[in-house]
């Protein structure tokens, strides 16, 4: 038998044809298969791919989206709606041709002592806004008391009070729309006001500063404004010393003022100051672009200040330099008439009061008494809350003239008689500076807190020519209130003796003894 020579037939037969062929095609069928998953499966993640990609832009469109939305909110949130309409005051057509009157409370018991002129009542001016209102009254207090408490033993001086309390409600009856801004939230006055068709705006001050809200001023039509130390309080028209500026007809410097009260309207709920403003609330005028105008036909430029510096919106000066402004302008004297004069600010810090020195006001006294040998006068109130520092304080600034040759700085304390659990009665409540050329009157006591802590306004005239009416009035009160007034300075234990008698209840009036003939 012959063997064959092909190695595939050593061990083995040699495989059939067909079978070959089903292997082939198995083999191929197999490749393809497996070139078929893979492209399937190349499919199925190109497709999911796809799919994936587009959420990817729409989450991307989504979010610019959202951000846009935010963004919309952030500046109509911002936008003024209520003061878009202007009634019809723009400051191409306002007018700068205005009247200004001096008005002043003066408590009955101390007409008697204060010989000179007197100025128009305040309540007559608060009167007198509300007879030719016919659009809109717009209020900002720091107090709404104008109803005295029944224990009031002379019910007349509550009178003038409550009659300007019954005129605000009436205004609803004659479509005068009242707007209020304050920083009360358990005010009842306001809630009755509120029944009768106000609207009222509650600023926080405590969670912008850690302050209170003590701006006091009124626009009526956007053409009338009031500015000064009255406030909605009783007491403001019968027994407390006041002193404020009424502008009729001035409907640019009213209309700077409005952008102050839609500042605060803005600020209703809020506990933050919003990164974007409308431009209704930016400064029309400020220290270095003041408005051209006439006051009782005496040319001058003025403008609208306010307080804290967080308050102050684009373009707006601050108390601090406005008072800075008008010190400056002095020539010859500088007057100024507050409640309270402190330069310290204090603070909480990790559970304890932290008070430091508050400069600005100080060295702006010193510096025009030493350096530019101004005639300072600086008249304080002196009351059951004067700050025991206050003698210090004063003290230093008197000394600066000792022995200098052209140095004057007076200081007095002007103090009238206080009623048993009534500490305001007779109170200098007055804020106002004034110059041989130029005024401030503002809301704020010169204390460190105030300008830094808590919301105010100030007006501000630089006058030309020789000042006009206005100023000799100014001029007039304070001189008159300056010869009632009594110097402490040189003994602090007389200064001592009167605060511990000052102090002191007293259960008859014949009992008291007048301070000032100390």
């Amino acid at each position: 038998m012959e063997l064959s020579n092909n190695p595939r037939s050593r061990g083995q037969e040699e495989a059939p044809p067909t079978l070959l062929s089903d292997l082939s095609q198995v083999k191929n069928n197999s490749f393809s298969a497996a070139q078929q998953q893979g492209y399937s499966a190349s499919i199925f993640l190109r497709r999911k791919d796809k799919p994936e990609k587009t959420q990817q832009k729409c989450i991307a469109i989504f979010a610019l989206l959202c951000c846009f939305a935010v963004l919309l909110v952030l500046i109509f949130s911002s936008v003024d709606i209520w003061g878009d309409d202007e009634d019809g005051i723009t400051e191409e057509n306002c007018r700068t041709d205005c009247r200004i009157v001096l008005m002043e409370t003066i408590p009955e018991d101390l007409k008697g002592h204060l010989n000179g002129k007197r100025n128009l009542p305040l309540f007559v001016g608060f009167h007198t806004l509300l007879d030719i209102a016919k659009h809109s009254v717009q209020v900002v207090s720091p107090v709404w008391n104008l109803t005295p408490p029944e224990k009031e033993t002379m019910p007349n001086t509550g009178r003038q009070g409550q009659l300007l309390f019954q005129r605000l409600l009436n205004l609803k009856s004659r479509g005068v729309k009242l707007k209020i801004a304050s920083s009360l939230t358990n005010s009842a006055e306001q809630k009755i006001l509120a029944t009768h068709n106000a609207e009222v705006h509650l600023v926080n001050m405590t969670a912008f500063t850690r302050g209170g809200l003590h701006s006091s001023f009124w626009i009526v039509d956007r053409t009338h404004i009031y500015v000064g130390s009255a406030d909605m309080d009783w007491r403001s028209f019968s027994k407390r010393k006041e002193l404020g500026l009424m502008v009729y007809n001035c409907s640019c410097l009213a209309l700077d003022l409005h952008r102050v009260f839609s500042f605060y309207w803005q600020l209703h709920e809020r506990d933050y100051i919003p990164s974007i403003w409308s431009k209704r609330v930016t400064a029309l005028y400020g220290r270095d672009k003041a408005l051209e105008l006439e006051l009782n036909n005496t040319p001058a430029v003025a403008y609208v200040s306010t307080s804290p510096d967080l308050f102050c919106a684009k373009e707006r000066t601050s108390d601090v330099d406005a008072i800075d402004q008008v010190m400056q302008s002095a020539k010859t004297f500088i007057f100024i008439s507050v409640m309270d004069y402190l330069p310290l600010v204090s603070r909480r810090l990790r559970g304890t009061s932290v008070t430091r020195y508050w400069s600005p006001l100080d060295e702006m006294i010193r510096e025009a008494v030493i350096l530019r040998g101004i005639k300072v006068r600086l008249l304080i109130s002196f009351w059951k809350n004067t700050h025991p520092l206050t003698f210090n304080f004063v003290t230093s600034l008197k000394s600066l003239c000792v022995q200098l040759n052209n140095c004057s700085l007076e200081v007095r304390f002007f103090s009238h008689k206080e009623k048993k659990d009534d500490i305001q009665h007779g109170l200098n409540h007055n804020k106002y500076m004034l110059t041989d050329n130029a005024f401030y009157i503002g809301n704020h006591n010169w204390v460190g807190n105030d300008f830094s802590k808590n919301g105010g306004v100030g007006l501000v005239a630089l006058m030309k020519n020789d000042g006009g009416k206005i100023m000799e009035q100014m001029k007039a009160a304070f001189e008159r209130d300056w010869i009632y007034s009594k110097s402490l300075l040189g003994n602090k234990d007389r200064f001592n003796k009167y605060r511990h008698q000052h102090q002191a209840e007293t259960k008859e009036e014949d009992n008291w003894n007048d301070p000032l003939s100390l």
